[in-house]
């Protein structure tokens, strides 16, 4: 009965090996020569300005969250390019069906002006 649950231990151990053995090779073997330099808070260059819990604008989030929508979205057409001459015409009327809802959707954002950056 244990040895069912072999696998699932070894993958286990392998995850934490791959996560945890370049991590101690890298404390043990890197140079420690810590400056200044490599000591500062460094953002795009240069000293930050301003807090960094300071409040950011709700579009940037909403932009941030419709590209992330729309690119899952638009992974989803790989595997259907894939399989396509598998799935018949079925297979292609969903996903014309699926492409015009998102289609629909983009342009109702861009209409809305959620796109928009003044």
């Amino acid at each position: 009965m244990l040895e069912n649950y072999f696998p699932i231990l070894l993958f286990i151990m392998v995850g934490l090996a791959v996560g945890v053995v370049p991590m101690v090779l890298g404390k043990l073997l890197s140079p420690n020569k810590p400056d200044s330099a490599k000591n500062s808070p460094y953002e795009c260059g240069f000293e930050a300005f301003e807090d960094a819990r300071m409040k950011f604008d709700v579009r940037y989030y909403l932009i941030a969250i419709l590209f992330i929508l729309f690119d899952l979205e638009i992974a989803f057409l790989f595997p259907w390019a894939v399989v396509i001459k598998e799935i018949g015409l079925f297979g292609y009327v969903s996903m014309m069906v699926f492409l015009g809802i998102l289609a629909v959707g983009f342009i109702y954002e861009w209409m809305k002006g959620a796109l928009e950056w003044e």
